[in-house]
């Protein structure tokens, strides 16, 4: 500032010294804060090697990801030791999460690109079945959770999610057109649909949970920022993240966040188990 200054003002008198330079406090990283919302949710618990609170995966498994995206929840489960099998729409992802898997110590890896109608695994093959964020995105849900309910083995664990009714609703009229268009979203699931879609496809719910108001608001300061998904730097964005973290470590954190979760989540969570006894 004195340099700029001095070439501005090359007669003005000498200037008085510069006050120190304000502490910047460092922006937080929307997904990293994302991240740490999900582990206090019950994701990635890594002690236990449960990808969900409830949903253990040991090296025995074999575990099916369907709609495998990023490869993030099977990347996890690779740390376990798991056989792998990623299914997917998308050839890209699935050839991104086949490189992510390389560095895991999962004792096998297939993939298969596909609709998954009809998945192209056979009958009984997977102790754990892993579908989260796709049945919103399927034109029969009954169909598609008929195929995740034949390829698991009798006794087979399921960890299916999909987007919350609140936070859904809270877009409509924010978010964009597509969001809510094919190959996006094109149902809403409220927790009873979603419930009765799993018990009609002849599972067991053992657990139905919910959580991500964080995530919720995010996606509406998203759509305002009108930045990349994949870089999304905004002001809206990070303030954003620096509230829910300073919230996160506060006394009551923790408590405020789950009575948040509990009004508007981004997601809601089934943990359910394929009748029979294990093969």
């Amino acid at each position: 500032m004195l340099q700029l200054l001095k070439k501005l003002l090359p007669t003005a008198p000498a200037p008085v010294a510069e006050p120190p330079a304000a502490v910047i406090p460092e922006k937080k990283d929307s997904y990293m804060v994302g991240l740490h919302d999900a582990v206090l949710s019950g994701w990635y618990t890594e002690a236990t090697g449960e990808l969900f609170k409830g949903f253990v995966v040991s090296p025995d498994d074999v575990l099916l990801d369907v709609g495998c995206g990023d490869g993030g929840n099977v990347h996890f489960c690779g740390m376990r030791g798991a056989k792998i099998i990623i299914a997917d729409i998308d050839a890209a992802k699935v050839e991104a999460t086949r490189q992510r898997l390389s560095d895991t110590p999962a004792r096998d890896i297939e993939c298969h690109v596909t609709d998954c109608n009809p998945l192209p695994i056979a009958d009984a093959t997977a102790t754990r079945v892993v579908s989260t964020e796709v049945i919103e995105h399927v034109d029969d849900p009954a169909q598609f959770l008929s195929e995740l309910v034949r390829v698991g083995k009798p006794g087979a664990m399921y960890l299916l999610s999909v987007p919350h009714s609140s936070s859904e609703n809270l877009q409509i009229g924010i978010a964009a057109d597509e969001y809510f268009q094919k190959p996006n979203h094109i149902r809403i699931i409220s927790e009873e649909q979603f419930k009765t879609m799993v018990s009609d496809a002849g599972l067991e719910i053992i657990s139905h949970s919910q959580h991500g108001f964080y995530w919720s608001v995010w996606m509406l300061l998203f759509w305002e920022a009108k930045v990349d998904l994949n870089n999304p730097d905004h002001p809206l964005l990070n303030h954003w993240a620096d509230t829910w973290q300073a919230l996160l470590s506060s006394p009551r954190g923790a408590q405020i966040k789950q009575a948040l979760d509990s009004v508007i989540a981004k997601s809601q969570i089934i943990i359910a188990r394929k009748p029979g006894v294990p093969l």
